[in-house]
């Protein structure tokens, strides 16, 4: 467990939780390094407890020198200028095979230390010169620097303050406080004063960069004082096993560090039911529109209208209807999976979207670091390409609504059926008349009267009149139910186009959101 009681496994999961949220979304290195400290976490915990220990230096600074003396023999070579080529060397203490570790590790050179029941477990690096004039040994040290278990970083009298040391490596490495040692070396060439004075710089200059907690030790490779020192601390490092897990929980503390940037602020939650609804509610209106809502909806009111004057009015003028195209079905409607015949949308509903889009966008994106925002854009700009299609889609295979004629329109045609009749028998009666007379034989046949009028002509014209009225009275009564139907319909058409709404435009932004959310969650836990 580390230091603050949460086991490594549990900050490792954390963090790759936080990276495969991330995943696709956050294009930042962050991601990419912390991806690559997770692998280098699984292959570690396979190659056993043994402690890595690594000295790194300046030109100079006798690293190799004090290598050599915690080996116990001249393994590595000392002097200004090394022969090697950036490869660095190693000593193994105790029984277990180190073969697979430096494997991995990439170390070539190695000597097994006669057995020491203190130090073993340990293998001992000795790094390339971290200022060296080869670009190859400056890699070298960085790449090593990044997989080793605990850091000796040795420094000499005249360059212990030197910005590239510091800045380079101590300073970045602050939060790996616990995993590093420094050592002051070559203290043979000072007087007491001079090394006393040296070191509480040293240690102020430490401190201030935040690694309070790092052990400083005084050294000289050359005549032994303090190596028994240093020998002490490595074994008890050794003893610890683990050196490899504090190393771990420090990489991980510290990738998370890094993520945290990209972190939603404290307290800020997931977008709720209520505001995700409000959200939804604008863009299906400004969708509606751009999708053709009113115009399906008038075309439904202006068929209602259509179908129910035909059958409310006069009968025999009914088959005029198919002289005047059924609007409804000039849209092509019914079938979501062929395009309909619906206008495109205008400039005004186009910029309705387009606002209405923003807008969600905003508040979806309110509180959230530029790198989540910058997903969100691209998950917007991603579901706006589809936009438009699916729209369509649902407009077209939207059910409108029952189409069953009412009763009362039913009756009311029936009763026009029944006037047409008595005008037509009317206007048969007066045929007949008219042809009697022109034989003559007009009197042959009685012509009945109602108050002075004739019985045919009453007939004629009060089934006319009456039909005419009777279709006057029923016109309001069609066009509120076309209304009703209208009403119905632009309902449905919203349900769909909210669907839409919901499916291509908020589910995907409020995902982001929730996934900011864990993000944090899983971030903090790794960082705790």
């Amino acid at each position: 467990m580390s230091r603050r009681g949460m086991p490594l496994a549990d900050r490792l999961t954390a963090l790759r939780e936080a990276v495969e949220v991330a995943e696709g979304r956050l294009e930042v290195p962050e991601i990419g390094r912390a991806r690559a400290l997770l692998a280098k976490a699984g292959a570690r915990a396979a190659l056993g407890d043994a402690t890595v220990v690594a000295l790194a230096g300046a030109t100079g600074s006798g690293k190799s020198t004090l290598f050599n003396a915690l080996s116990g023999s001249e393994v590595s070579t000392p002097g200004v200028r090394r022969p090697t080529t950036g490869v660095a060397h190693a000593t193994t203490w105790g029984e277990q095979d180190a073969d697979g570790l430096l494997d991995w590790l990439e170390v070539p050179r190695r000597h097994r230390h006669a057995p020491e029941p203190a130090l073993d477990g340990l293998v001992l690096l000795d790094l390339p010169d971290h200022d060296s004039v080869k670009l190859e040994h400056r890699l070298e040290v960085d790449r090593l620097v990044g997989l080793v278990d605990v850091l000796v970083w040795v420094l000499d009298p005249e360059k212990y303050a030197d910005a590239a040391v510091h800045d380079r490596y101590l300073k970045p490495l602050a939060s790996h406080a616990g995993v590093l040692l420094v050592v002051l070396n070559q203290v043979d060439r000072l007087d007491a004063a001079a090394a006393a004075a040296c070191l509480a710089d040293l240690r102020g200059l430490l401190d201030r960069e935040g690694l309070e907690a790092t052990p400083l030790l005084a050294v000289s490779a050359r005549t032994g004082t303090g190596v028994a020192d240093l020998r002490g601390e490595l074994a008890r490092r050794v003893a610890a096993r683990r050196a490899a897990t504090d190393r771990l929980t420090a990489d991980v503390r510290g990738a998370a560090a890094e993520l945290s940037a990209y972190c939603p602020a404290d307290g800020s939650t997931a977008i709720g039911r209520r505001e995700r609804g409000h959200l939804a509610e604008d863009l299906g209106d400004a969708l509606a529109g751009a999708a053709g809502v009113p115009v399906v909806t008038a075309a439904v009111e202006r068929s209602a209208l259509r179908d129910g004057v035909a059958r409310t009015g006069w009968p025999l003028l009914r088959w005029t209807r198919k002289l005047r195209p059924d609007p409804l079905a000039r849209l092509h409607l019914g079938n979501d999976r062929s395009r309909s015949s619906l206008p495109a949308a205008g400039p005004v509903e186009l910029a309705g979207v387009t606002t209405a889009v923003r807008r969600a966008r905003d508040v979806m994106g309110e509180d959230l670091p530029q790198a989540w925002r910058d997903d969100l854009r691209r998950t917007v700009e991603e579901a706006e390409g589809k936009l438009a299609d699916r729209l369509d889609r649902a407009v077209a295979g939207t059910d409108l609504g029952p189409d069953r004629v009412p009763l009362w329109q039913r009756a009311v045609g029936g009763m026009q059926w029944l006037l047409a009749l008595v005008a037509l028998a009317g206007a048969l009666w007066l045929l007949v008349l008219v042809a009697l007379g022109f034989f003559q034989l007009d009197d042959v046949v009685p012509l009945p009267r109602v108050e002075g009028l004739p019985l045919p002509t009453l007939l004629l014209g009060g089934g006319l009149l009456a039909g005419l009225l009777l279709a006057l009275v029923a016109r309001p009564l069609v066009g509120l139910r076309a209304r009703r139907r209208g009403r119905a319909a632009d309902r449905r058409l919203r349900v769909a186009v909210d669907a839409v709404a919901e499916d291509v435009l908020v589910g995907p932004m409020t995902a982001v959101r929730e996934d900011a959310d864990r993000f944090r969650d899983a971030v903090e836990a790794a960082r705790r």
